[in-house]
């Protein structure tokens, strides 16, 4: 069996209880050697077998996943975040099904959220913004025309971009093309979660300066739209005293 596992977005706990249980039952990990905290590696057996993928090509991987089964051994791959965002997993997974090699798959903290949280910031804040997009500028691998950064913005919700830390200028061009100020805020997360974590706060305007002042280039999130500051929202009507639900009763204000 080969298990999916996701890292979460860099500190060692911050990977689910599931992912640890099966990294500590594993006797061949195939871990994204770029990308993972290697602190991880520190909750694997001493006996296991440990490869580096930033290191391979897909046919070597799946050659380590195959020989690995036909000897009866757990295998875990471990990518960054949440596999199931720019985790190119699917493409293993095809590969796994041809050869009739069962997988499953463990869900991680994907880094947006591990940029919120250390934040300490809300996507959805009412008044503001009831959408988060998850999203990434074209590079080698190009993006769906219709989905292009231009489009998206033109939402005005919150955004989170993946995998553009070193095209700033280009993103800030085309944020502002899709309609949004130049004094639009903006967060930039390097490494977030992990003990060398960067944090940037600026607009539109000033994010490809401000990152550059900080030495980021690549490895980050960049997160978008009022939502960042956290400020000229609503208060949720779900915890206002005149909002009756199926668990509580309206109360009167003066009550």
């Amino acid at each position: 069996m080969v298990h999916f596992v996701g890292a979460g977005p860099g500190a060692k706990d911050l990977i689910t209880v599931r992912g640890s249980r099966l990294l500590q039952e594993a006797d061949v990990v195939i871990y994204a050697g770029s990308l993972v905290n290697p602190e991880l590696l520190s909750l694997c057996r001493k006996e296991a077998e440990l490869y580096d993928s930033s290191r391979m090509t897909l046919p070597e991987i799946i050659s380590v996943m195959e020989k690995a089964c036909s000897a009866g051994k757990n295998t875990v791959r471990l990518h960054s975040g949440e596999p199931s965002l720019y985790g190119a997993v699917r493409e293993q997974m095809d590969q796994l099904d041809r050869k009739g090699i069962a997988y499953d798959s463990c869900p991680g903290v994907t880094a947006a959220f591990g940029a919120a949280s250390v934040l300490n910031m809300e996507y959805t804040l009412p008044g503001v913004s009831q959408s988060l997009i998850l999203t990434r500028m074209s590079g080698r691998t190009p993006v769906p025309a219709d989905e292009s950064i231009e489009s998206f913005a033109a939402h005005h919700c919150s955004m989170a971009v993946y995998l553009s830390g070193g095209m700033l200028p280009e993103l800030a061009r085309r944020l502002a093309v899709g309609g949004l100020s130049g004094d639009t805020p903006v967060a930039i997360i390097y490494k977030a979660t992990w003990p060398d974590e960067k944090r940037v706060h600026t607009t539109i305007s000033g994010m490809a300066e401000e990152a550059a002042k900080a030495g980021i280039d690549r490895t980050a999130i960049v997160l978008v739209g009022d939502a960042v500051i956290g400020s000229g929202y609503h208060h949720s009507s779900l915890y206002d005293p005149g909002f009756e639900t199926g668990f509580r009763k309206a109360k009167e204000e003066s009550e």
